[in-house]
């Protein structure tokens, strides 16, 4: 018979029980529904609902399921529907009339709110240090390449001179609002909503601040009907990992067109690239690829959970159940593409030659000849017509702006001087680039201490929340 079968007069149709079970998919919450078990069965006791050895009794028989789950010489079964019947059927199971007690000021609409809250807050944090790893190779990537010239690009065109460590440290930033966002997601996980029950709380005396410091959260729910249909921290939580996914697939995507013979800038290692099974010659990004393609999912993950949400009336509904699988592959999904995606960047080998080769062409250094006649005291809008003059003549005889003779300097424009010849040089024009955030190595090298000082900052919060937990 069910635990809440009392009601009724017939057994649930298998079809529909098979429909309505959740167990394949929440059986991983098992960890934090015994936790939570624990924790509500200890202040059972403290507050004198139940006695304190029927407590102790309670908290010594979950800690034996534990194990026993853990081992697998017990299992989890469809009939009990979900973790949180199949935990206390099979606490019922050892203890008898004392395992029915636990369930005393508690529903399992606050029941699972408080597990998905505790399986996402450690979530966020192997997350965060998933990130952190990948942020460091990046500031060791960034250091390395710090003289490397480069083509910046606007509309997949060759535009101005910026360096690839710069280049790095434009997904440094990218991947550290990823850090920040999970990070302040999680205030909004860590809120402690058991206590609040079915939706309208309970009349037994509990002590909800009791069992928010035995599982270390912070702050306690505050209104029961919120608490037990709130998925706003789920949905936010999915969201983090959308943005992750989605800077991870536009490096994926510059390291597959780099990866190419027409450009070259970059070889992926064996160990992270396939072949073709007609094609001998081919070595393939596949794993660039994958995390490019997995990103989509990650956005289907979010645009389920929303639209779950969007139209429920206050306060459950059995449409959160459907929370969990989003949830779970959103996490799941962010986190071994973040794992394999820092070692296939690690192993990556970067051909500076073929860089440096490629500078040519482009007029990378356009903008700078317009800055020269802007010195000389043309308006910027004329020194910019006389720059693209000049592009189109070298243009049209094959040449780059610095291989120019003088008198075909002066041929545009009188006030040109030999001096342009060191102004149009790349590494010169680099070194000009010295604003906050720019491309100058003077610059980059700030920024990468900068860099070090977020990461090292953000270990010890990280460390100083974890050890609160402990």
């Amino acid at each position: 018979m069910k635990l809440w079968g009392g009601r009724f007069n017939k057994d649930t149709a298998r079809m529909a029980e098979d429909f309505n079970a959740s167990i394949s998919i929440d059986s991983r919450l098992y960890l934090q529904d015994i936790e939570g078990s624990k924790a509500h069965a200890l202040m059972l006791g403290k507050c004198g609902i139940i006695s304190m050895d029927e407590a102790a009794e309670i908290l010594n028989a979950l800690e034996e399921i534990r194990l026993e789950l853990e081992s697998d010489s017990t299992s989890l079964t469809n009939d009990a529907e979900d973790i949180h019947m199949n935990i206390e059927k099979l606490l019922i199971e050892k203890l008898g009339e004392t395992g029915k007690k636990l369930h005393t000021a508690r529903s399992r609409n606050d029941q699972v709110a408080l597990d998905l809250r505790m399986y996402l807050r450690e979530e966020s944090r192997t997350i965060l240090e998933l990130f952190m790893e990948l942020e460091v190779l990046l500031l060791d990537k960034a250091e390395e390449n710090i003289g490397t010239i480069m083509p910046g690009y606007t509309h997949m065109q060759k535009a101005q001179p910026v360096t690839l460590g710069h280049h790095f440290m434009a997904y440094f930033e990218m991947f550290k609002r990823d850090m920040d966002r999970f990070a302040d997601c999680l205030k909004r996980i860590d809120v402690m909503p058991l206590g609040s029950c079915a939706l309208a709380g309970t009349t037994y005396p509990i002590d909800r601040s009791m069992v928010a410091d035995i599982l270390k959260f912070p702050g306690i729910s505050l209104n029961s009907i919120d608490a037990v249909s709130d998925r706003d921290f789920a949905i936010e939580f999915i969201s983090c990992c959308t943005f992750g996914m989605m800077h991870l697939s536009r490096f994926c995507e510059e390291l597959v067109i780099w990866s190419t013979g027409e450009f070259g800038y970059i070889e992926m290692d064996d160990s992270y690239s396939t072949g073709s099974s007609i094609m001998p010659q081919k070595k393939n990004p596949d794993i660039a690829e994958l995390i490019r393609g997995k990103t989509g999912r990650v956005y289907g993950d979010l645009i389920c959970l929303l639209t779950v949400m969007k139209g429920l009336p206050l306060s459950y509904n059995k449409d959160l159940q459907e929370d969990k699988e989003s949830v779970f592959d959103a996490g799941d999904t962010l986190k071994s593409c973040v794992s394999v995606f820092t070692q296939m960047l690690a192993t990556m080998n970067v051909n500076k030659d073929k860089i440096k080769s490629n500078l040519k062409g482009g007029f990378l250094n356009a903008t700078d000849l317009a800055d020269y006649l802007v010195q000389k005291g043309l308006p910027f809008r004329d020194a910019h017509e006389i720059a693209g003059r000049i592009v189109s003549y070298c243009i049209i005889w094959n040449k780059e702006p610095e291989e120019l003779l003088p008198d075909e300097f002066k041929s545009f424009a009188p006030c040109i001087e030999e001096e342009v010849f060191e102004f149009l040089k790349l590494e010169v024009c680099l070194s000009r680039r010295n604003t906050e955030g720019g491309p100058s190595a003077q610059r980059v090298g700030e920024a990468i201490m900068c860099g070090r000082e977020f990461i090292k900052s953000f270990m010890e919060n990280v460390k100083t929340s974890m050890n609160k937990d402990a």
